[in-house]
């Protein structure tokens, strides 16, 4: 059985990955700063899955959580790096340094102290049957804000474009000893912050969908599917790629809006 760990597992892409997961047959850690709602949502799923609380940017935290997997499951076969905070609005001038630190902290320390403390369990156990000798593979959440500037997100955009150097470096490090890291970017997805920055009128859901080629946002399980791929022996030649996940967000190069509507003939 495969054994998965996806940290920010209580909400959005996290729990729909979670539940992509146990929906395919492996047993899930579910990993979130919420320690209660990380059982809860293990609890969902059923008795093999586990709720495990942690807070990624704690080294001691991050080694907590890796050695009770351990314990409990044996071996580590799949890791999302899927925790992640947003990041201050306004003005690049009225940012303020603790803010920016904190969502570099989550995203691009959190990933590095994951990926490094699961990667020593991977690199040292015994490769998964089949012909490519896989010991198991790692799954970093980027984002469209890594490849395109978005105004005022200074600290998520350079977070993720850090997640994608990452990623990249480790996959060239780890591939030869079989295990594979890749990424995925998504666009704006339809998640409960969304829904709540729309509410209150923080973000302009008609624009996004505007500049969209595919004219929508994305749903968790989309991201999830995309996931699930890239930790799969279907993506076994695959690794230090980052694939977007976008409606075409990245791909759309005209002017905002220009993506004519097909007519059928």
């Amino acid at each position: 059985m495969t054994i998965a760990i996806v940290t920010g597992a209580a909400d959005g892409i996290g729990w729909a990955t979670a539940q992509r997961f146990a929906a395919g047959g492996a047993r899930v850690v579910l990993a979130d700063l919420r320690g209660e709602s990380a059982r809860e949502r293990a609890a969902e799923l059923g008795a093999a899955h586990i709720g495990l609380a942690c807070d990624v940017t704690s080294e001691a935290s991050v080694i907590s959580l890796v050695e009770q997997v351990l314990s409990q499951c044996g071996r580590i076969d799949v890791l999302v790096n899927n925790a992640g905070i947003g990041d201050q609005g306004g003005a690049t001038v009225d940012q303020r340094l603790d803010a920016f630190d904190r969502v570099l902290g989550v995203h691009l320390r959190g990933t590095f102290l994951m990926s490094r403390e699961v990667a020593r369990v991977m690199l040292a156990q015994a490769p998964l049957e089949g012909p490519h000798g896989c010991r198991g593979a790692i799954v970093n959440i980027a984002s469209i804000v890594a490849s395109a500037g978005i105004p005022g997100r200074n600290a998520y955009g350079a977070a993720k474009a850090g997640i994608v150097g990452m990623t990249k470096a480790m996959a060239v490090e780890w591939g030869l000893a079989g295990v594979r890291v890749n990424a995925v970017a998504p666009g704006y997805v339809r998640t409960a912050l969304v829904e709540k920055l729309q509410a209150e009128g923080l973000l302009n859901t008609d624009a996004i969908h505007a500049r969209t080629p595919m004219g929508r946002m994305g749903a968790p399980a989309e991201i999830a599917e995309a996931i699930a791929f890239l930790a799969s022996p279907q993506a076994s030649y695959i690794t230090g790629s980052v694939l977007q996940v976008d409606g075409g967000w990245i791909a759309h190069g005209g002017a905002i809006p220009s993506v004519p509507p097909v007519v059928a003939s």
